[in-house]
């Protein structure tokens, strides 16, 4: 990697999953209107999400990401944002009770438009196309028309962008978030879920300390902290021409923020050495993610470290894992000692939805629940073997009634796929799914604290 950094060096090393614009006129023109444009968060937001994240990195807190796999324009409504919003509330909420935790909550949300495909044409019917590669660069239509890259695009994701964050942050801090609304974050749909009915007892528990507390003079008056909550942004940072445009120079520190999200992460396909989106995040002071997966070998991802955060800041690494229920015991090892052999404050976070992808036999893409749990136990299995804290999970998820993934509680199967199948790419958890996750969840993360504090 270059020694100096500026926010267009990455354009001279290797850029791969990235669209190629026929009009290279109209693509600067858009690049130059987003560079105009009002940032999407701000240089102390991202700072702040760091300092929440240091305190994962020491055990001290736990992370919570998860949203869409692929934000859409079709779908962009508030009901699916606020749902997605409280779903992941809920998600939280339980994790903290359960822990005694506070978990720092990211969204995979305005901004997640742009995805890695695993080849840049698909055929059907003996037509060949360009992969769709997420709403932001064209269109899922298989016409020729639909399929070629626009830059205007990148423009309509900017101002979708803008109003999810207006609105999410409306639901953190005006009221929604508030632990006096607990109860209300329940989904009607929901109701058939076994879970649902262990959130609502939890919940009245919640209530009966809320009330103890108003009446020795705690409330959400004198005590912030139960009436709002913090919630940060995150996508992946894949197109980074938009990504450029919208980075800026601190005028507090001098350093520079890419201001489309909170947090922006590499992905497994990305994350190699002298790829452009290495040498772009490299140089930006918000926090970053890094997928892992069974081709990452130990010495190669201690280089990327060194590349990414030679400063060894705490907070600003967050490692994704993505192996497969059936890799990641025998995967992920390496990789943990080698971290903590060569002392790296990073943060280990389990991405169980990547690796676990099948073909269902009526041709659905799907990923099973037992596979994903498996994964997470794995997960856990390995940290604590290691003396490391698994810190985080990562997962695809909506607040949509939706059937993309088999199994749970409220047995998706194969045949039932076909019924609400939406996603726009990769197969997501509902929202009964993913509160039985956090259940779950909540359940391996109590028995590591308390390995944890008994060998201390």
């Amino acid at each position: 990697m270059a020694a100096k950094w500026t926010p267009d060096s990455w354009r001279s090393q290797k850029g791969i999953q990235m669209p190629f614009y026929r009009d290279a006129d109209a693509l600067a023109s858009v690049e130059a209107q987003l560079g105009q444009f009002p940032p999407l968060v701000f240089a102390g937001e991202a700072r702040n999400l760091k300092a929440d994240l240091a305190k994962v990195v020491t055990g001290d807190a736990f992370l919570l990401q998860g949203g869409d796999c692929a934000e859409s324009f079709a779908e962009f409504h508030p009901n699916n944002i606020r749902d997605t919003f409280r779903v992941l509330l809920q998600m939280a909420v339980v994790l903290t009770f359960a822990s005694k935790l506070p978990v720092v909550k990211v969204g995979r949300m305005a901004g997640q438009f742009a995805k890695p495909r695993s080849a840049d044409t698909e055929t059907i019917g003996g037509v060949e196309l360009p992969s769709y590669r997420g709403d932001n660069v064209n269109d899922i239509a298989f016409t020729p028309e639909a399929r070629e890259p626009n830059p205007q695009r990148m423009v309509q994701a900017y101002n979708q962008s803008a109003a999810t964050l207006n609105l999410v942050r409306a639901f953190s801090t005006g009221g929604y978030a508030s632990l006096d609304r607990v109860h209300g974050w329940m989904l009607d749909f929901m109701g058939r879920s076994p879970w649902a009915a262990k959130f609502e007892q939890m919940a009245d528990q919640i209530g009966q300390a809320l009330d103890f507390m108003r009446a020795c003079g705690l409330d959400a008056e004198t005590v912030p902290q139960l009436g709002a909550t913090s919630f940060y942004t995150s996508h992946e940072a894949l197109l980074l021409p938009f990504e450029q445009a919208l980075t800026r120079q601190d005028s507090l520190t001098g350093d520079w923020y890419d201001t489309s999200a909170h947090m922006l992460w590499i992905g497994d396909r990305t994350r190699f050495e002298g790829s452009a989106h290495v040498e772009y995040l490299r140089g930006i002071g918000n926090p970053i993610g890094l997928k892992c997966g069974p081709s990452l070998e130990p010495d190669g991802l201690l280089r990327l470290l060194d590349t990414l955060n030679p400063k060894r800041e705490a907070g600003r690494i967050t490692l994704i894992t993505r192996y497969g229920h059936d890799k990641i015991e025998a995967g992920l090892p390496k990789l943990v000692r080698a971290v903590l052999r060569e002392g790296h404050p990073v943060i280990w976070s389990c991405d169980p939805m990547h690796g676990n992808v099948v073909k269902a036999a009526n041709g659905y893409k799907t990923r099973p629940f037992d596979r994903i749990l498996a994964e997470v136990r794995g997960f856990f299995a390995v940290h604590r073997a290691e003396g490391s804290f698994g810190g985080g999970i990562h997962a695809e998820m909506t607040g949509q009634n939706v059937t993309e993934c088999t199994g749970g509680a409220i047995a998706i199967t194969d045949e039932g796929l076909a019924d609400r199948y939406h996603t726009h790419c990769d197969p997501r958890l509902n929202a009964a799914q993913s509160l039985e996750l956090a259940f779950l969840l909540a359940e391996m993360l109590n028995e590591e604290l308390k390995e944890r504090r008994a060998a201390a």
